[in-house]
C-alpha cells in the first residue's frame, strides 16, 4: 500500500515527532507500532507477511505488505518521510542490514534499529545506524536484577545509572529521611515514596517510612546492587 508524504525528512526534535515507520511487525515490532499509535503518533508498518498486515490494519494509520530490503518499496512507500525509521527485524540479519543501508543513503535521519546479537549490534553501528536496540540483553539484565536485588522493578538508563522500585526494607520503617543515611551508607537516592493504597510522592527531608511503602531509588549501577542486597 502506498500512502502520500509530506516534504519533511526526519526531524531531531522529538516534541516535534508526528510519524513513525516500523518495519517489521513481528512481537517487537508490532508492539512498538500500537504503543506509538495508541500516543497519536502517525504509524506506518510494514510487513512482508499479509496476515499480519491485515490484522494491524484496523489498528495502524497505515499499514502495507512489502519486501522492506528492496530500496524501490521503501521509497515508494515514502519511508524516508517519516519523523523516525525503525528497523525491527532482529532476527533477520541480512533484511536488517540491506535495509538499514538502503535507509541511510536515502539520506534518512532519526534511524532506529533493532540487534538480536552483539555481532549484530556491532554491524548496524559500523553502517553507522544511530540507535542500536537491543531489547533482549535489556531485558535479561532486567530480570537479573528482580531475582538478586529485591527490585520490584529496574531501568538502566546507561552511563552506569540506573533507577529501581523497591519495598521499603525493615531497616527504614519508621525512620524519617533526613536521619535514614542511605546517601551515606550506599551512594544512592530515594527519590520517591507510595504508601500502601496511596500515590507516588517526592520524598523530603521529614518523610517518614511506613510498612508496605514502595520507593523509587536512584543511583550508579554498582551502589544500586549494593543497596538491593543489603538494605
Amino acid at each position: 500500500m502506498a500512502r502520500n508524504t509530506s516534504s519533511r525528512r526526519g526531524t531531531s526534535d522529538p516534541a516535534q515527532i508526528r510519524s513513525v515507520a516500523v518495519l517489521g511487525l513481528g512481537r517487537f515490532g508490532s508492539s512498538l507500532a500500537l504503543e506509538l499509535e495508541s500516543q497519536g503518533i502517525e504509524v506506518l508498518g510494514v510487513d512482508a507477511d499479509e496476515e499480519i498486515v491485515q490484522e494491524l490494519s484496523e489498528d495502524l494509520n497505515y499499514a502495507a505488505r512489502a519486501d522492506i530490503s528492496r530500496a524501490d518499496a521503501l521509497e515508494q512507500l515514502g519511508v524516508a518521510e517519516m519523523d523516525r525509521v525503525v528497523v525491527a527485524v532482529g532476527s533477520r540479519i541480512e533484511t536488517s542490514v540491506l535495509t538499514c543501508s538502503h535507509l541511510l543513503r536515502a539520506g534518512v535521519t532519526g534511524l532506529w534499529a533493532k540487534a538480536d546479537s552483539t555481532a549484530h549490534e556491532q554491524i548496524l553501528a559500523q553502517l553507522g545506524v544511530e540507535h542500536v536496540i537491543s531489547p533482549q540483553a535489556a531485558m535479561g539484565r532486567r530480570v537479573a536484577h528482580l531475582l538478586a536485588d529485591s527490585a520490584q522493578d529496574w531501568t538502566d538508563y546507561g552511563g552506569g545509572f540506573v533507577m529501581g522500585r523497591f519495598a521499603a526494607p525493615t531497616s527504614l520503617i519508621h525512620r524519617m529521611a533526613a536521619d535514614a543515611g542511605i546517601e551515606q551508607d550506599f551512594g544512592v537516592r530515594i527519590v520517591a515514596r507510595r504508601a500502601m493504597g496511596g500515590r507516588w510522592e517526592y520524598v523530603a527531608a521529614q518523610t517518614v517510612y511506613a510498612p508496605g511503602d514502595e520507593l523509587i531509588v536512584a543511583g550508579n549501577y554498582k551502589d544500586m546492587e549494593r543497596f538491593g542486597r543489603e538494605a
